[in-house]
């Protein structure tokens, strides 16, 4: 009787999220009603101001893609 009991407690501590408990803790769990705040970083900016450089077009199929800004003719910009 004690094999099965000991194999099942061994089992049981192995489990992935025992290991993920122990290794990192235990969740933490924030206040679900205050609003999300998203900071932006230097890296977001400098994304934005480099993707201000395209458009976004649509063929006839319905397949989006990007065009550089500089490339479209200067009716479409």
């Amino acid at each position: 009787m004690a094999l099965p009991l000991k194999k099942a407690a061994l089992r049981q501590h192995l489990h992935p999220s025992s290991w993920a408990r122990f290794l990192f803790g235990p969740a933490s769990r924030g206040d679900y009603s205050a609003p999300v705040i998203h900071k932006h970083d230097e890296f977001e900016t400098a994304s934005e101001a480099e993707l201000a450089g395209f458009e976004v077009e649509t063929d006839a199929h319905g397949h989006h893609y990007a065009v550089r800004k500089e490339d479209l003719p200067k009716e479409q910009v």
